[in-house]
């Protein structure tokens, strides 16, 4: 599989199903309008190519862990292993995202896609290196190895799709993670890194001018080409960010959707909707993310997150919770009653919806 074919395959939305979708919400036993965003999240999956109707859509989410060698520099406070302990755990089912996903009847998926350990016993694997070289003294690996994992990646979610899978979540674990990812937005952005750059997990604020300067070296040791997602990508990413965009692009090429976590995800939305605009249509926010940047990662994307809770852990646990709209969604437009069959009758709008495909900023 070839990237060209990949980015070939992003169809754009079925305007003709989204705009049948929004007639048939209209007549439902309710007033116009009145389930707000729900209605907007069931017209945009209606518009989706990849799924046929939203009974029974079957939920996944790919958590993609691996470690960074910026870690060395000190701009994380938990130790190093913990990815590959929280990787096992996964496993186990004792992570905030298993918690959360089981609550909404989504299944988990952790994938060793590069983590500073021996191979972990039952987990999937993508590994090309026991973690990412440190990107304040070079790249965090090579073009080609970026480019590899991204086509690995979609093609795990059309292995995924195969098994009945038609709504996908990405999460990640990796420790030092926050730092790789506010260098990608920096540059594909083109922000200054003080505006990006957060605390993550728990640094000391007498610290964050020593993450933001690491993060600085990163994009002027590498000059990472900020009109080639995959070359931010390779330069001062990580191997998760690269993970994540893979099945952002996998999903959009079978017209599924995925679910957005936090401040990482932006990060790889960023890099795949740079490659293709398109794919952007296919993306849903869960959640505002707690991390510094957030906020401006979300307005290049021009997308608007469902939920604000101050979230901050990661592992896809924002994506586990906007599941449970995506259910409310999808019960809304297939078990609700219509106005008609009640007698009841309420004159047609006189304003159209907004247009679900807002531009991208980048």
């Amino acid at each position: 599989m070839a990237l060209q074919s990949l980015i070939d395959a992003i169809q754009p939305l079925n305007q003709e199903n989204m705009a049948k979708a929004a007639r048939h919400i209209d007549s439902l036993l309710k007033p116009l309008g009145s389930l707000g965003r729900l209605e907007e999240l069931a017209i945009h999956l209606s518009g989706m190519p990849g799924i046929s109707s939203l009974k029974n859509l079957q939920k996944e989410i790919i958590v993609m862990c691996a470690d960074h060698g910026v870690y060395d520099e000190g701009v994380a406070i938990s130790p190093k292993n913990a990815t590959a302990i929280q990787a096992r755990n996964m496993l186990k089912g004792l992570t905030g995202v298993c918690v959360l996903a089981k609550n909404s009847r989504t299944h988990v998926l952790p994938v060793d896609i590069g983590i500073d350990c021996d191979p972990i016993e039952q987990m999937l694997s993508l590994k090309l290196a026991r973690g990412s070289g440190n990107i304040a003294q070079g790249a965090a690996m090579d073009y080609e190895q970026a480019e590899m994992l991204l086509l690995a990646s979609a093609q795990l979610v059309q292995q995924r799709i195969a098994e009945g899978i038609t709504v996908f979540g990405i999460g990640e674990m990796g420790i030092a993670n926050t730092t790789s990812a506010a260098a990608v937005i920096s540059v594909l952005t083109g922000s200054d890194p003080c505006d990006v750059v957060g605390l993550g997990a728990n640094l000391p604020l007498e610290r964050l001018m020593h993450k933001q300067s690491i993060v600085r070296r990163a994009i002027v040791i590498n000059q990472p080409d900020n009109k080639n997602a995959i070359d931010v990508l390779a330069k001062v990413g990580g191997f998760e960010l690269v993970g994540m965009a893979g099945v952002i692009l996998g999903a959009a090429a079978a017209g599924v959707p995925v679910v957005l976590d936090g401040f990482l995800s932006y990060a790889s939305a960023l890099a795949v909707c740079q490659i293709s605009p398109i794919a952007r249509d296919y993306c849903i926010p869960s959640h505002m993310s707690a991390e510094k940047g957030a906020a401006l990662a979300l307005q290049y994307l021009n997308l608007q997150p469902y939920l604000n809770l101050d979230l901050r852990l990661g592992e896809g646990s924002g994506a586990a919770i906007a599941m449970s709209l995506i259910d409310a969604a999808c019960a809304m437009y297939c078990h609700m009653g219509t106005l008609a069959s009640s007698g009841i009758h309420i004159p047609a709008p006189k304003t159209k919806r907004p247009h679900l495909a807002r531009p991208l900023r980048i």
